[in-house]
């Protein structure tokens, strides 16, 4: 990480070169407005975050490695100094990440290894903006500066699994707030818009209800009496089995062909607790914001309270309720 910090060059040195493209000032003008959005509307911490850049020749930045037990959802998790437990690690260098999966597997755990495209330094440093984001939509720019902009405004030790449905909800709230702020609700409820905003969302909700189906019936299947080795014949037989399921359905299931890629991947505890990870089964936030007032500033205002280094009997949901008087 530091090695790239130390190339990391001030964003204007995209705009004020001798002839500059206009894809760079587009993405200079998408960065500025992101950032005055989230700091000036929703209220995230100020920092220089996302004001530098650095030039990568990959469309990745970190190879992040996720792992679970491979016969129970029992997810593995690394100790870091400052920040405690979390339940991934991350290698700038992909050989770091696969001889990890191989320590690891040697232990008997699935292991998911995944492409990440944003990393959070929580405020020790200045994390910087890369290169293959200019290809990004502004409203999946605006998703991704968002996230990790809460990240470095609240986070809450020992608890990943709340800092990340946290910033998920966030990012995703926050960057529609800012396309109707920049286009307006009109301009960004266009009849095209509106139509392909809503085949996202209806393809989504079909993904994640597939994925909860198939791990509830694992979860169901790990919970039984059985010895290990049957209960790892019994997991590759459920998981093909939704495969199969997944590819003769997937013409009524979904409206877009952006899922189709489930049916060629590895799929194992550890990429379905990664799942788990960032999204969350019982709406917990989308209902608390509602129940609030919808107010996204002011749900951020109530997270800024929470504890950053709590006891271990410490319940951020239940705190964060009653943060917002509720």
């Amino acid at each position: 990480m530091l090695s790239y910090l130390g190339r990391a060059v001030p964003l204007e040195d995209l705009t004020e070169g001798p002839s500059p493209t206009e894809e760079d000032l587009l993405f200079v003008q998408r960065v500025q407005n992101i950032r005055r959005f989230a700091m000036e509307d929703l209220g995230l911490e100020a920092s220089r975050n996302y004001t530098r850049y650095v030039e990568l020749d990959r469309n990745y930045l970190v190879a992040v490695v996720y792992a679970s037990a491979d016969d129970a959802f029992n997810r593995h998790q690394w100790w870091f100094p400052v920040v405690g437990r979390m339940p991934y690690k991350g290698f700038f260098n992909v050989e770091g990440a696969r001889r990890e999966r191989a320590r690891l597997q040697r232990r008997n755990m699935d292991v998911w290894i995944g492409a990440v495209n944003a990393f959070s330094t929580l405020g020790w440093f200045r994390d910087p903006l890369y290169s293959f984001m200019k290809d990004y939509s502004e409203m999946r720019l605006a998703d991704l500066i968002i996230h990790e902009l809460v990240h470095a405004t609240v986070w809450i030790n020992g608890h990943a699994q709340f800092n990340e449905e946290l910033a998920q909800f966030i990012g995703v709230e926050g960057s529609r707030l800012y396309m109707e702020r920049i286009y307006g609700a009109a301009g960004f409820s266009a009849p095209e818009l509106q139509a392909a905003a809503e085949e996202q969302r209806a393809d989504r909700t079909a993904y994640n209800t597939f994925l909860r189906g198939l791990i509830a019936e694992l979860d169901e299947m790990y919970k039984r009496d059985i010895p290990r080795e049957e209960k790892l014949i019994l997991k590759d037989e459920i998981i093909l089995r939704a495969k199969i399921k997944f590819d003769d359905e997937y013409e009524s299931l979904f409206i877009t062909d952006n899922y189709r890629y489930l049916s060629n991947l590895e799929i194992n505890n550890a990429y379905l607790s990664l799942f788990m990870l960032y999204h969350e089964e019982d709406h917990f936030f989308r209902e608390l914001y509602q129940n609030s007032g919808s107010d996204l500033r002011q749900f951020i205002n109530a997270a800024k309270n929470l504890s950053g280094r709590p006891p271990q009997s410490y319940n951020p949901k239940q705190e964060f309720q009653r943060a917002l008087g509720l």
